[in-house]
């Protein structure tokens, strides 16, 4: 992670690979969960993965990243491994949490990714509030929120977007438009066409719109928006435009959608894109067919070292609440 857009091949099969990876652990998240081994329900980012992984790739190692109930993506992105994430959502004592967090609690706070909120938009504040210790600090660092189009008509959004904007602070707010909330069209419950990008300017603020399903396209407006926010020019919201494969959730069919909305957008898959990339950069099918065997490998080798991994302790429920392990009150 440089801080800077990469596009040479290396670095592209690189970026191709994680996002592999990340396809496979959804699938076998859904997989686990259809053969009951995944308690409560999973929201899967299958579709997303260009997004967390562009972002990551143009952003420090200890920059702060937010994300959504949605997040297994930004997990692994952020240094999460596949058995982590896979042992969490099967409430193993190895997952990324203890088993205390599952699906829409992934955090890796060792690597600054500060976990995924299932409160629709309750994470925007919290990063305008590291990005201002960041800048208090001195740090450089910039904070990162992703959130979901729905996320744009809920108080929060605004709140955050106009004390950043106040303030100038290192935030980069950026959102994951697949178009639906939840269940809903995000176009027909707003007023605006471009539900984050169109509502930047009213706080002052740059708007800008990614193809999202793209990994260059994300990795370099995002490179070049950290950048910006380093310098002190305060923060800036990207939309990135992107459709999930899957449904809302493991209960819902996404029966909703037209067909042919999604056939058309299951036609501009992130990784397709990204392997139509490597072979214009002149990268051989064979080095993609390997990558694809590497994820695929990882992933299989995952999920049975989650299926392998011990419950957790009973004893342990209450450590983890406070910063140093404990749960005992204090005034």
């Amino acid at each position: 992670m440089t801080g800077a857009a990469s596009t040479n091949a290396g670095q592209l099969l690189a970026l191709y690979e994680q996002m592999a990876v990340i396809r496979r652990t959804e699938k076998a998240a859904h997989d686990l969960f259809m053969a009951g081994l995944v308690k409560g329900t999973t929201h899967l980012a299958s579709g997303h993965e260009a997004i967390a992984v562009g972002a990551s790739a143009a952003l420090r190692d200890d920059d702060y990243v937010f994300a959504t109930y949605r997040g297994h993506h930004h997990a692994l992105a952020r240094g999460a491994t596949p058995e982590e994430c896979l042992a969490e959502l099967m409430s193993r004592a190895t997952g990324l949490c203890k088993a205390k967090g599952g699906s829409m609690h992934l955090t890796k706070a060792s690597h600054n990714m500060l976990g995924s909120y299932a409160i629709v938009g309750a994470h925007l504040p919290m990063a305008v509030g590291a990005a201002w210790s960041a800048r208090l600090r001195g740090t450089g660092q910039i904070a990162v929120a992703f959130f979901g189009d729905g996320a744009t008509n809920i108080g929060a959004f605004h709140e955050a977007l106009n004390l950043a904007a106040v303030w100038k602070l290192p935030v980069l707010f950026i959102c994951e438009n697949n178009l639906y909330m939840e269940y809903t069209p995000i176009a027909d419950v707003t007023a605006v066409a471009n539900p984050a990008a169109d509502r930047a300017p009213a706080y002052g603020i740059p708007g800008e719109i990614v193809d999202g399903n793209d990994v260059v396209l994300v990795q370099e407006a995002v490179a070049r928006l950290a950048d910006r926010a380093r310098a002190g020019d305060g923060p800036s919201l990207l939309e990135a435009q992107t459709y999930r494969h899957f449904g809302h959730s493991r209960t819902d069919p996404a029966t909703y959608r037209p067909a042919e909305e999604v056939e058309r957008w299951l036609k501009h898959d992130p990784l397709d894109l990204a392997r139509g990339r490597l072979a214009e950069l002149g990268v051989p099918e064979e080095a993609v067919t390997e990558a694809d065997a590497r994820a695929t490998g990882l992933v299989q080798q995952a999920v049975e070292a989650a299926k392998q991994a011990p419950a957790p302790d009973p004893r342990e429920a209450l450590t983890d609440v406070w910063a140093d392990g404990g749960a005992a009150w204090r005034t």
